[in-house]
């Protein structure tokens, strides 16, 4: 039965899967593409299998088992969790699957919540693996049913890229009659599952045979247009072709030529070389990386064709973040040769920017906190990870010295411990992250000596990106209990002597567990648990009372959003605070105490 629902497009992804008939749903959470995911857990049958993997990696091969076996399968990450999954998809791409794999890859102009601007598009040309890039919830839905039957007619895993602005926008999406959950045959035994030197060069050339079929399918691939009419045109994919549509709209310009590109890889060489040879000049509309301009100046080349191009390449458009209406309608303004209109309204007045901060009553304000007041008078250095606790750089804490990627604070500073061993290296990891890159680097540290302090900040979720479980919660993502692996325990197996547990919110034992653990020769660690301010609420609030005299240690030491500064004293927003009992616990005046919420 046809039906309509009002979806997200993460929402709209996992409904496409679910009616393609996936069996087998993987992933690692990761902003904007968490929610496809928890919609798959949310909607699935019985017969669908869905996890949190520990991480991208792991998800990966994971659905590459249960593709062998012939299931339909699933695997969710964002554009840096691509990384982490990089050496298992080179490998994929070469072996092949059986039943049909699609990887959602969400990338983050902007970028929004990302340490990266990285291009999917440019590394499923790196990694050869097909890719499909939706514009709209509606069309996510469709080319992730399109992909299963792609993936399994070429024997390739395929990617879907929904930008952050797909990823989270709404709208209403025709879902089509669903199929059963395909489990395929199972694991059929053979040798064309074990990747060799001369397997690999064989399945090379059979990649580059099928790319060139796949490119000519794709030319006439139904989100692949080519609209309007006209000498002068604008060739765009993904979400910027709404903005275009949107900007010509506006500019008057509707019957303006506009070629679509919704399969960056392969390109669809032949329907790009119909639309060059019908133009003399070409507007590029496309975020992050110079793709779509790639191809068609190679084209232009190619085939000798006098047409020229308006781009990245040449500085005519942004080189970095996120596109627009405006900023598009501005350029093709310019590039038509006509003149905007000036008669619109006044644009608003900007809004004060906000930094993002920890939230209020957040143990890991009262973490950093700690191991700064315990090194007072000694040289430290912080190297800090992924998640929430990056925050941890912001002043007045300022205790995120270096932070890279996943798992790397821990490895970071094993590096400058080398070069610089007269300081205290500490190495901040959340519960999460530890699980996901972090003992790796544990086992690097002990196995070589390195005179490290790893503070692992454990709050008992995934908190940056929706508060998922992980291995250390006991918790599945649909709910089941399972087998809870403690931190503490892994980190003894590794062989670090040295571990100090402690809850970051009893400010001097937090003290004390720090100095222990930096004066210790070799590998330690200190283990702060107390669970996310977001999740578990106390019972109780703290109040500033007559003693306040205005001497703004609260302030200047926490950064607390709750706490604030009027008439000469300190204010307490009781909407805001959790009570944490921190801020009790540094007035010098006894100031603050707590009531009854």
């Amino acid at each position: 039965m046809v039906m309509k629902k009002f979806l997200m497009g993460n929402e709209a992804i996992a409904h496409g899967a679910l009616d393609a008939g996936v069996t087998f749903v993987s992933g690692y959470p990761g902003t904007p593409s968490t929610e496809v995911l928890e919609c798959v857990a949310r909607e699935k049958s019985a017969d669908v299998y869905v996890e949190w993997s520990v991480n991208e990696k792991s998800a990966l091969e994971i659905a590459a088992g249960a593709s062998y076996s012939g299931a339909r399968v699933m695997v969710t990450m964002k554009q840096v969790g691509l990384n982490v999954a990089s050496d298992p998809l080179m490998s994929l791409e070469y072996i092949g699957i059986k039943g049909g794999m699609v990887i959602v890859v969400a990338d983050d102009p902007g970028p929004i919540s990302s340490q990266t601007e990285q291009d999917t598009r440019r590394f499923s040309q790196f990694s050869k693996v097909p890719l499909l890039d939706p514009a709209t919830p509606e069309e996510a839905y469709e080319m992730t049913r399109d992909t299963f039957d792609i993936s399994e007619k070429y024997r390739t895993p395929v990617i879907i890229r929904p930008t952050t602005r797909v990823s989270h926008s709404c709208a209403d999406v025709t879902l089509r009659p669903a199929a059963a959950p395909q489990k395929g045959s199972g694991f059929v035994k053979g040798k064309e599952w074990v990747i060799f030197p001369r397997t690999s060069y064989l399945n090379h050339v059979r990649i580059a045979k099928r790319d060139v079929e796949l490119a000519h399918e794709f030319s006439s691939y139904r989100y692949n247009t080519e609209e309007g009419e006209g000498r002068r045109a604008i060739a765009t994919g993904g979400v910027p072709y709404l903005y275009t549509r949107e900007a010509l709209a506006l500019l008057g310009q509707e019957q303006c030529k506009v070629f679509r590109v919704a399969t960056p890889y392969p390109f669809p060489e032949a329907a790009a070389l119909k639309f060059l040879e019908s133009v003399d000049e070409v507007l590029i509309a496309e975020e992050l990386d110079d793709t779509i301009e790639h191809y068609l100046i190679y084209l232009i080349g190619k085939y000798r064709l006098n047409v020229s191009v308006r781009g990245r390449a040449d500085g005519f458009m942004p080189s970095a973040g996120e596109l627009s209406t405006e900023i598009i309608k501005q350029k093709a303004a310019e590039f038509l040769e006509i003149k905007a209109d000036t008669h619109e309204a006044a644009a608003p007045e900007e809004l004060p920017v906000r930094p993002p901060v920890l939230c209020a009553g957040c143990p890991h304000r009262a973490s950093f906190f700690a191991v700064k007041e315990a090194m007072k008078g000694r040289k430290a250095i912080f190297s800090g990870d992924i998640g929430c606790y990056t925050l941890g750089n912001a002043a007045p804490l300022d205790a995120v010295d270096t932070c890279l990627c996943m798992g790397a604070g821990i490895t970071i500073a094993q590096g400058i411990h080398t070069i610089q061993p007269d300081s205290v290296n500490f190495a901040f990891i959340g519960d999460s992250t530890f699980f996901h890159t972090g003992i790796a680097g544990v086992v690097n540290a002990v196995y070589n000596d390195h005179d490290i302090v790893i503070v692992v900040l454990d709050n008992s979720t995934t908190a940056m990106t929706g508060h998922q479980p992980h291995p250390g919660t006991g918790r599945t993502v649909t709910g089941e209990v399972s087998e809870k692996i403690s931190v503490y325990n892994v980190l003894s197996a590794i062989g670090v002597k040295c571990i100090k547990r402690a809850d970051p919110l009893d400010l001097e034992a937090a003290k004390k567990a720090v100095i222990q653990a930096a004066d210790f020769h070799g590998v330690s660690a200190v283990l702060f648990e107390s669970p996310c301010a977001a999740l578990f609420k106390s019972e109780k609030r703290c109040v500033v009372n007559d003693k306040c005299v205005g001497c703004r240690a609260c302030i200047n030491k926490l950064g607390c959003p709750a706490i604030s500064f009027e008439n000469s004293r300190a204010v307490i927003d009781v909407t805001l605070c959790s009570g944490c009992t921190l801020c009790t616990q540094v007035c010098p005046c006894g100031a603050i105490e707590t009531e009854e919420a």
